[in-house]
């Protein structure tokens, strides 16, 4: 395995640990169960340690793909810096939900507040993470990217000309 097909294999992690830990905070809020809610924030924490290897991968799948030819520098620039905003709430929401996590089992008064600054924080963090998975899924299917239709033309067109120059 190279850096692109680990980078492949760790990077949906991240985002779906932060999708289903945000359903959990949101049902353990309204049940009030703080078992739910503490199984959120280790799923937050797990979330940004994956974020972290993913981002470890992410140079060397970079490198194995930049000279693709339906591969654009403008993609993966657009793809890295999302990515780079991305990981950094995943890491302010991984070591929030660490320091809810510690105040919700002491008990501390300071715990829904805190719980309820985690779910902010992990809004945004989905948020984010739908944007880093399109940009990234772009990278390689040229049938999500904005301008699939005006491509797919362009594509016919040539192919067009082509079988018109072969007449």
């Amino acid at each position: 395995m190279n850096d692109a097909h680990y980078h492949l294999v760790i990077n949906h992690f991240p985002i779906i640990g932060t999708i289903f830990g945000l359903g959990i905070l949101l049902a353990g809020l309204v049940l009030k169960r703080s078992l739910l809610q503490n199984t959120a924030y280790v799923l937050f924490i797990v979330s940004a340690l994956t974020g972290f290897l993913s981002m470890y991968t992410g140079e060397g799948a970079e490198e194995m793909v930049e000279n693709f030819p339906t591969v654009s520098e403008k993609i993966i620039h657009e793809h890295e810096e999302l990515a780079e905003k991305f990981a950094v709430v995943l890491y302010v929401l991984g070591s929030f939900s660490l320091l809810t996590l510690f105040l919700q089992l002491k008990n501390n008064s300071f715990a829904k507040i805190a719980a309820y600054c985690t779910l902010f924080l992990a809004l945004v963090a989905v948020v984010l993470g739908k944007e880093v998975g399109t940009s990234g899924g772009e990278i390689r299917h040229t049938e999500i990217r904005k301008d699939a239709n005006q491509a797919q033309s362009k594509l016919a067109e040539q192919g067009d000309n082509a079988e018109q120059d072969e007449d």
